[in-house]
């Protein structure tokens, strides 16, 4: 008799099915290697990744390196053989390999990048239907100013709706998708979105959470850096230092708590407080491991390289702008003139087509930083 399976998907038991079945569901993008599974016949008590099924999901993630395929494939044989091990190479012996995340990354993006670009429209379209549809209806003839402006602002407010509620689904593709290049499985865009949908309001709800926190940090921040600037005194200063310092302090301890919400929300289907618990405690992980192999440090890079290229691509197509703007305000004797001189610039230039190209191509590069912090989760479990 074939085996029969229970799989469990957002705190839900389906089955008993077989490999058959479970396959169809699969690539209807119902189940998920990280989904708990066991057998029907077996103790509850007894359960472990839909990705361990045999004929289900390929064991084996892709390796970066050459030599990883074997290594990672001994890895069980080393713990259960029982054989006795030097002490001083037991861990060794016993962890895998740290993958090459930025060579996986690129590896899994170029091989799903027609699904990743498809994700990436998400934010791509309502960001140029906004941008080119308010220039066209400044410039249309025949209407009237305040008409034209009541209507930009009321389709660029719809935009801005539009995709913040897409931000989820991208959120939940990506998370997917790359799960599924990473055992070596291919799956439809539309099974993607099928499966990204039903994470809508977990990672809505959670996804308000952090990324509030983080604005909320970043408010702080700004005002500390405006306290410092406007201070007069030597008190309000070093109180403005130490409050940026405290301020620095609690972003990154939020950081270290938040680095792998979005994997234990739906790789995991894990709820609220089941994801944050688990994702610090993975981050925290890896203290026996060199300081640069561990999740945390390797989530800072990952994140620094991230915030490097956007800085880069922002402000160098506007760099010799705001070097102008920046020594005429240090000439000018009245700063109101100069802020209506920029805001009549802005106005009067229309469309900016090389700063929207590059938006577009920050959009379309960023599933990198998704497919990264997934290639990291993956990788930071496998050598716990």
């Amino acid at each position: 008799m074939a085996e029969q399976w229970i799989i469990r998907v957002q705190g839900k038991e389906y089955g008993p099915a077989d490999l058959a079945t479970l396959r169809e569901w699969k690539a209807d993008g119902r189940v998920l290697p990280a989904n708990p599974a066991r057998q029907a016949d077996v103790n509850e008590a007894h359960w472990k990744r839909a990705g361990d099924i045999p004929g289900l999901f390929q064991v084996e993630s892709p390796p970066v390196q050459g030599p990883a395929r074997n290594q990672r494939s001994a890895v069980p044989q080393l713990r259960d053989s029982g054989e006795p091990k030097e002490i001083g190479d037991q861990k060794s012996k016993s962890r895998p390999p740290s993958r090459n995340i930025l060579v996986e990354t690129f590896r899994i993006y170029f091989r799903g990048f027609f699904q990743f670009f498809c994700l990436s429209l998400l934010s791509i379209v309502p960001i140029v239907c906004a941008e080119l549809t308010s220039r066209f209806i400044d410039t249309a003839p025949g209407v009237n100013v305040d008409l034209r402006s009541l209507v930009a602002v009321a389709f660029g407010l719809c935009m801005l709706v539009l995709r913040l509620v897409l931000i989820p689904i991208y959120i939940a593709g990506i998370q997917i998708l790359t799960a599924e290049f990473a055992t070596g499985h291919r799956i439809g865009f539309f099974s993607v979105l099928n499966a990204a949908v039903k994470y809508w309001p977990r990672v809505t709800g959670l996804g308000l959470f952090v990324y509030g926190v983080f604005f909320l940090l970043i408010l702080f921040a700004l005002g500390i850096a405006i306290m410092v600037v406007t201070s007069a005194t030597l008190f309000s200063i070093v109180l403005a230092l130490g409050l940026l310092a405290f301020q620095v302090w609690l972003f990154g301890r939020f950081f270290i708590n938040v680095l792998f919400w979005q994997q234990f929300t739906v790789l995991e289907n894990a709820n609220t407080n089941e994801a944050l618990r688990e994702s610090r405690r993975l981050a925290r992980s890896g203290r026996d491991l060199p300081w640069y192999q561990r999740p945390l440090w390797r989530g800072a890079l990952i994140v620094s390289l991230w915030v490097a290229f956007v800085l880069a691509i922002t402000i160098t197509p506007a760099w010799p702008m705001l070097r102008d703007y920046f020594v005429e305000l240090t000439r000018t004797q009245d700063p109101q003139a100069l802020l209506q001189k920029m805001n009549a610039s802005l106005q009067t230039h229309g469309v900016n087509y090389p700063v929207l190209a590059l938006s577009i191509l920050q959009r379309i590069l960023q599933p990198l930083l998704g497919i990264a912090f997934v290639v990291l989760y993956l990788d930071s479990r496998q050598q716990e």
